[in-house]
């Protein structure tokens, strides 16, 4: 639950402190994975959070996120109380379009330039601050650890487009399986510059930290993920194309980074870019929305299916260089 931290004139006596015993099977594995997997109701993130604070002890030790466990080693955990590592949020009215809610999660269309949760650099003003002045008593009493109430995946700030939150506990443990198992679509609409040569197209390429540049990701040979992108071309016209992308895989900044590794990078990537662009034109933000979102309804398990209509700075772009509307860009039903 997300709570103020207590004041001067409240008494709160610290959580009990959990020791974990590392089993066989934990052998050679991250610290903070092997946590990960022992409480999945926590972010991995959060996590590393609180092994950097020392919360965390390895063998009556302070150790780091990515040591290699032993069998037998001894693990000891003191917990945050919440509100304690991070401010409280506090609800702010951020508009966003809700494209489906039911008592169980939120589809909402989330505009670009938006940042989806706090971060260091955004403490303020973010989806989760909208989310909790669309409804509090949902969101401000969800599990959270890392001011990320309800949230499974995310956007880039810069990417608009179809984005569910779990608004249960028992909703969010389900979508997240289903993202870990592969079974949500996500579909996403990109202008790229250049044009290409076929109508159809895979990219295949591990995906890591950029060796020269912390900040960005790369596709690279060693020490990267695995990731895969379908493309279709819907249009192309004035040196741009216009696709339809699927990601088979969910990395950070994937499509950005696998079409910029093409060298069709997304038309007003400034991060991923480089030199290409199109004279005359200067897009707002980069060019990529997410269309369609598909996945098992986490109470029935039913398939539903969200379209998020293209925006009109995606659509005035669109105008500017001459790609055509195809027909079957227009929203369908946004549920099945």
């Amino acid at each position: 639950m997300i709570q103020n931290p207590p004041t001067s004139s409240e008494s709160a006596s610290p959580p009990p402190t959990e020791i974990a015993v590392a089993p066989a099977t934990a052998e050679g594995e991250r610290l903070d994975k092997f946590l990960s997997r022992l409480h999945p109701e926590k972010s991995r993130a959060f996590i590393q959070k609180c092994i950097a604070e020392q919360r965390v002890r390895l063998d009556g030790q302070s150790t780091a996120a990515a040591l290699r466990l032993r069998p037998g080693a001894s693990i000891e955990i003191d917990w945050p109380a919440p509100g304690t590592l991070e401010p409280s949020l506090r609800p702010e009215a951020i508009p966003f379009e809700i494209l489906f809610e039911d008592q169980d999660l939120i589809v909402l269309d989330k505009p670009p330039g938006l940042v989806v949760h706090p971060n260091r650099n955004d403490r303020q003003g973010t989806l989760v601050h909208g989310l909790l002045h669309h409804d509090q008593e949902v969101f401000g009493d969800l599990p959270d650890q890392d001011l990320r109430p309800g949230i499974v995946h995310r956007l880039d700030k810069e990417t608009s487009g179809a984005l569910v939150v779990a608004k249960t506990a028992e909703a969010w443990t389900r979508l997240k399986a289903s993202f870990k198992q592969r079974k949500v679509e996500k579909t996403y609409l990109a202008i790229v510059v250049g044009e290409f040569g076929a109508t159809v197209g895979r990219v295949e390429g591990m995906i890591g930290r950029h060796p020269r540049n912390r900040k960005k990701m790369a596709v690279v040979q060693d020490n990267g993920k695995p990731a895969a992108t379908r493309y279709r071309v819907l249009a192309a016209a004035s040196g741009a194309t216009l696709l339809e992308v699927d990601i088979e895989t969910g990395r950070t900044h994937q499509i950005r980074v696998h079409f910029s590794h093409l060298r069709h990078p997304v038309l007003g990537d400034r991060v991923y870019g480089g030199r290409p662009s199109i004279e005359g034109i200067d897009p707002p933000r980069q060019m990529l929305h997410a269309w369609r979102l598909s996945f098992p309804h986490p109470r029935t398990g039913a398939l539903r299916e969200y379209t998020a209509p293209i925006p009109a700075d995606f659509r005035e772009i669109m105008r500017q260089l001459g790609l055509v509307n195809s027909e079957h860009l227009a929203a369908p039903e946004t549920e099945r």
